[in-house]
């Protein structure tokens, strides 16, 4: 075994057991802001099977996102409205959301994947890989000069929570790349 498959154990390991590590590490979390950039990421063998490289220009943030479904403020004075339900569900997932709030933070990045590293009762802790547009070292590399070309990649749903919840990623309907409906993608299976 590789020495990332070691580590990439031990960081599942601590998870099941829920020791005073990470219990001290998510408390640190929770006083920090919604977004903040960090020096090299917390699970560094999910970031590099997700396409981190440790060059310059490549920018990992955390992003803290308060779990639950979006609450819609009570009216308080006027007519009843017919929509007086407070709970909505968002069609996006939560990590598509923090994808979105790091985006929106770092302007000049592109994002290029993000990863889940942790929840407590309140909220839950992604961790986004960002990449510089302007950087020379991830203009010249091949795979990041990719993601760069694609422009607002996490607002049209490119990333790969954002192909979930369009309905790409799901297996056994026939749904493609060419075609991101789901229903056109069932009603291609019954075709042929």
């Amino acid at each position: 075994m590789g020495a990332y498959k070691y580590i990439k154990q031990s960081f599942e390991q601590s998870y099941k057991e829920r020791g005073d590590e990470l219990k001290q590490r998510i408390s640190a979390w929770r006083r920090d802001g919604a977004v903040v950039k960090l020096s090299g990421p917390t699970n560094i063998a999910r970031a590099r099977e997700l396409g981190y490289k440790a060059k310059p220009g490549v920018v990992v943030a955390r992003i803290k996102i308060p779990k639950g479904l979006s609450k819609r403020p009570k009216p308080v004075r006027g007519r009843k409205p017919s929509k007086t339900g407070r709970f909505y569900a968002y069609a996006k997932s939560l990590q598509s959301r923090a994808e979105e709030r790091a985006a929106r933070k770092f302007d000049n990045c592109e994002l290029l994947n993000s990863y889940y590293v942790g929840e407590d009762g309140e909220y839950k802790f992604f961790e986004a890989i960002l990449v510089d547009r302007t950087a020379p070292t991830v203009l010249s590399d091949k795979q990041l000069s990719q993601v760069i070309s694609q422009k607002s990649r996490v607002y049209r749903g490119l990333s790969s929570s954002g192909r979930k919840h369009r309905g790409i990623r799901i297996r056994g309907f026939g749904t493609n790349q060419n075609r991101p409906s789901v229903r056109a993608g069932r009603r291609n299976i019954y075709r042929n």
